[in-house]
C-alpha cells in the first residue's frame, strides 16, 4: 500500500477547481461589464434620441409661435376691414337720406317761414329759423311729423324779435327752434317707397 499516493491528486483538483472559480468570477464580471456597458449605451442612446425629439418639438413650436403671430395680425386686418366694410354699407344706405332730408323740409315749409340754421348730428336734426306767427311754426311742425323721413318734432324755443320792430312798434317775426329726428330706412323700406 506504500505505493499509492493520493495527495498530488487531491491537489491537482483542487488547482482545477480553483482555477474552475476564478474563470466563473471572471466570466461573471466579464457579463456585468458587457451589461452594464450596454445598459449605459441604451440609455445614452435614448437620451440623445430625445434630445433630438426636444429639438424638434421646440423648432416645430417656434414655427407655430410665428404662424400664430401671423393669424392675429390676419385676424386684426380683416376685423379692420369688416369695420370699414360696415362703415361703408351703412354709408350707403344712408346716402340718399340727406338728399330726402332737404326736400321734406323745403316742402314742409310754410309761407311765412324761413330757416336761419340747420345743424345735424347723426340722426338728431337742430333747426332755427324765423316765422311770422306762432301758428307758421306749429304747422311746420305738424308737417315735420307727418313726412316718412322726419319725425318727433321737438319746440326747444319760440321767442319775439325784438330787434326788427314795424313802425307800429310790434315785431312781425317769432325766432324759434326745433329738434327733429331723421328717420333712417333700410333697402326694403327704400324700394317700397319707390314702388309707390
Amino acid at each position: 500500500m506504500s505505493g499509492i499516493n493520493l495527495l498530488p491528486w487531491r491537489e491537482a483538483a483542487r488547482k482545477k477547481s480553483q482555477q474552475q472559480f476564478v474563470m466563473s468570477v471572471v466570466g461573471a464580471l466579464a457579463v456585468g461589464a458587457a451589461v452594464v456597458a450596454g445598459g449605459y449605451t441604451y440609455m445614452e442612446g435614448q437620451i440623445s434620441y430625445q434630445n433630438e425629439r426636444n429639438a424638434y418639438i421646440d423648432k416645430e413650436i417656434k414655427r407655430l409661435d410665428k404662424v400664430l403671430a401671423e393669424i392675429k395680425t390676419l385676424d386684426a386686418n380683416r376685423k379692420a376691414l369688416l369695420d370699414r366694410i360696415a362703415v361703408i354699407e351703412r354709408l350707403q344706405s344712408t346716402r340718399p337720406g340727406i338728399v330726402h332730408l332737404f326736400d321734406e323740409m323745403v316742402n314742409a315749409l310754410p309761407k311765412g317761414l324761413y330757416l336761419t340754421k340747420l345743424q345735424q348730428t347723426n340722426d338728431k336734426i337742430k333747426l332755427e329759423g324765423k316765422a311770422e306767427s306762432s301758428a307758421r311754426v306749429s304747422s311746420y311742425m305738424n308737417r315735420l311729423n307727418s313726412s316718412p323721413w322726419l319725425s318727433s318734432s321737438d319746440l326747444n324755443t319760440i321767442s319775439i324779435d325784438t330787434k326788427n320792430k314795424n313802425k307800429a312798434g310790434y315785431s312781425n317775426l317769432r325766432y324759434f327752434s326745433l329738434n327733429v329726428t331723421q328717420l333712417l330706412k333700410s333697402g326694403e323700406d327704400k324700394e317700397q317707397d319707390n314702388g309707390n
